[in-house]
């Protein structure tokens, strides 16, 4: 028994002795697994990055490769607006400077039209001024006896011209044969 005894505690021994070498292989396992496991955790993550940049440059090239062909078509159709708006707008000026060329040309007839018809009046003036003024003077000693004749208290009798004569007035004529009329009232 006692042989049996030291065998098991031999034994025992040896178990432990053993289970410490796991336990201790364990430990270096577990250590070893983290370590592996970091470097894993390192190497996936440098990984990554690097194919993120791979890919964010293809991304890049493959963004700019779809959009350069839209952009250049807008630009080129930019292009077209500008130059269209340009010749829009040089046409646009070409035809103001015409239209005030013809509103110059315009004011200055007017303007002529205008001095040519104030002339045309004063000549007008002038001579009808000149024509009508001895027929003027021949028509005042007419008008001069017609403003007496409608102050005199004159009337027509039977076809003839009769007049209310103020005999005590001054007598006129060669022959003293005319006298005042009197006044109407």
């Amino acid at each position: 028994m006692t042989a049996l005894i030291g065998r098991t505690a031999i034994l025992m021994e040896q178990f432990e002795r053993r289970c410490e070498e796991i336990e201790a292989h364990q430990r270096t396992l577990c250590e070893q697994l983290q370590q592996l496991s970091q470097r894993a955790v390192w190497a996936v993550c440098q990984a990554a990055d690097e194919s993120l940049r791979d890919l964010s440059g293809a991304v890049t090239g493959k963004v700019e490769d779809g959009l350069s062909q839209p952009v250049a078509a807008y630009e080129h159709r930019l292009r077209k607006a500008g130059t269209l708006l340009q010749e829009g707008s040089q046409g646009l000026a070409a035809q103001i400077a015409r239209l005030q060329w013809l509103h110059r040309q315009l004011v200055w007839k007017v303007v002529a039209v205008a001095f040519g018809s104030l002339l045309l009046l004063l000549a007008g003036g002038g001579w009808l001024s000149s024509r009508y003024r001895a027929d003027i003077e021949r028509q005042r000693v007419g008008a001069d006896l017609l403003r007496a004749y409608n102050r005199a208290d004159v009337s027509l009798c039977d076809g003839r011209l009769c007049a209310n004569v103020d005999l005590k007035g001054r007598a006129y004529g060669e022959d003293k044969q005319y006298r005042p009329v009197r006044p109407r009232r």
